[in-house]
């Protein structure tokens, strides 16, 4: 038996005040702190594994922990920061999240 009646579908509307995911999550920063134990060399391989970036990024923020004392190496949700700290830390760096002001 058929139906005669129309398959009638529900409106759809797109809301123009929603926000991007960013502005909705407050970000968190994964800093690395220098140390005296780790090569430079060392640094920026674990930086090019953990965050996948060319060596010339992750020789960037190597120098900027070497010669500031500190990087912030990205922006993340709180549940992906604390994952890339941990990653970070199997690694032997020193490395911390702290909420984005």
């Amino acid at each position: 038996m058929a139906s005669a009646e129309p398959l009638v579908l529900p409106d759809t509307t797109h809301d123009e005040k929603t926000k991007p995911r960013d502005e909705l999550e407050p970000g968190y920063l994964v800093i690395c702190w220098n140390d005296p134990v780790n090569f430079m060399q060392y640094v920026t391989h674990v930086f090019q594994q953990v965050f996948g970036w060319t060596k010339e990024r992750a020789e960037k923020h190597m120098l900027e922990v070497h010669e500031k004392g500190k990087s912030v190496l990205t922006r993340e949700s709180f549940e992906r920061a604390e994952h890339y700290v941990h990653q970070l830390q199997n690694y032997a760096l020193h490395a911390t999240m702290e909420p984005d002001r």
